[in-house]
C-alpha cells in the first residue's frame, strides 16, 4: 500500500517540502556531509572489523565490540548537533564539530547503551521467549517485539531532540515518545524514508547521503514539526484536541518556502551563473 495515499492533502504538502529542503540543503553541504559521513565510516571499523581479530577471546571480543558502537553513538550526537546549523540555513565548521562532540557525549553513550539494550532483546531474549514452544513465550516474543518498534519509530528523533528541545536525557526520552505518538504515520513515513535513504547510499559506498543526510532529514522534519505546535499554542481552540486539528501547513510553511526559495538544474550545476 503506498502510505502516502492514508496521508491527509496539507501534510503531504508539508513532506514535499520537507523532502525539497532536505535535498537543496544536502546540496548546499555536500562537502560537509560527505566528511561528517566519512568520520562516522572510520568510526564504524571499530565495532565492524576489530572485534574479528580477537575471536578467541570472547569477553575482549564484546569489549570492542560495545566500546566501537558507543563511540560510533558519540559521533552520531556530535554531527546531530553540527547538521542543526544547516537545516537552519547556517554552516558549521571543524572547530564546531570538535564543541559539539564535547557537548553531545552523554547523548551519546545513552544511545549507544539503549542501542546495545535492544540488539540483546532482539538477538537473545526474543529467540529464548520463542524457544518455549508455549502461548506464554510467544506473547512475551510479540511484547518485546513490539516494544523494539515503538522504541525504533521513537527514537530515531532522539538526536535531534537533544539538539533543539532539552539536553536533559530522561526528558529528550520522553518528548521522542510523545512525538511519535502524536504522529504515528509521519514516525512511521520517516523511518521508511530513511531506510530508502540508507539502501541508496549504498551505491555511493555511504559516502553520500549516508548518515549525515539521514540526521539532516532528522533534524528538518523535527524542526518543521515544531512549527505545527507553535501554531497550535497560538491558535487554541478548546475543547478540540490537538491530534484532530486540521493543521493549515501551506500558510505555517510561508516563511519557510520564502527562505527555500525554488531552483532549476542549472542552478544546481551551475550556481555561479545564477
Amino acid at each position: 500500500m503506498d502510505v502516502i495515499l492514508i496521508i491527509p492533502y496539507d501534510e503531504r504538502n508539508m513532506i514535499g517540502f520537507l523532502i525539497k529542503k532536505t535535498f537543496f540543503d544536502l546540496w548546499d553541504n555536500m562537502f560537509r556531509i560527505a566528511l561528517v559521513n566519512l568520520g562516522f565510516i572510520a568510526s564504524l571499523t571499530i565495532p565492524v572489523f576489530l572485534p574479528g581479530l580477537f575471536q578467541e577471546n570472547q569477553l575482549l571480543f564484546l569489549v570492542i565490540l560495545a566500546v566501537g558502537i558507543l563511540w560510533c553513538s558519540v559521533y552520531l550526537a556530535a554531527a546531530a548537533l553540527s547538521i542543526k546549523s544547516v537545516s537552519d540555513y547556517g554552516s558549521f565548521g571543524f572547530a564546531d564539530f570538535y564543541k559539539n562532540l564535547k557537548a553531545g557525549w552523554p547523548a551519546g553513550l545513552a544511545v549507544g547503551f539503549a542501542f546495545l539494550l535492544l540488539l540483546a532483546m532482539a538477538q537473545i531474549i526474543i529467540p529464548f521467549y520463542l524457544s518455549m514452544n508455549s502461548m506464554i513465550g510467544l506473547l512475551l516474543a510479540a511484547v518485546i517485539f513490539w516494544t523494539l518498534v515503538i522504541g525504533l519509530l521513537s527514537f530515531q528523533f532522539f538526536f535531534p531532540v537533544r539538539a533543539r528541545l532539552d539536553v536533559k536525557l530522561s526528558k529528550v526520552a520522553k518528548k521522542c515518545l510523545l512525538i511519535f505518538f502524536d504522529n504515528a504515520g509521519f514516525s512511521i513515513f520517516s523511518l521508511l524514508h530513511n531506510i530508502v535513504i540508507l539502501a541508496v547510499s549504498v551505491l555511493l559506498a555511504f559516502l553520500f547521503p549516508g548518515p549525515g543526510g539521514i540526521l539532516l532529514y532528522l533534524d528538518e522534519a523535527l524542526r518543521l514539526r515544531l512549527l505545527k505546535y507553535d501554531w497550535l499554542e497560538a491558535n487554541p481552540e478548546p475543547g478540540i484536541p490537538p491530534r484532530r486539528r486540521k493543521i493549515p501547513w501551506d500558510a505555517i510553511l510561508i516563511e519557510e518556502r520564502e527562505k527555500t526559495g525554488t531552483r532549476t538544474f542549472k542552478n544546481f550545476i551551475f550556481p555561479w551563473k545564477d
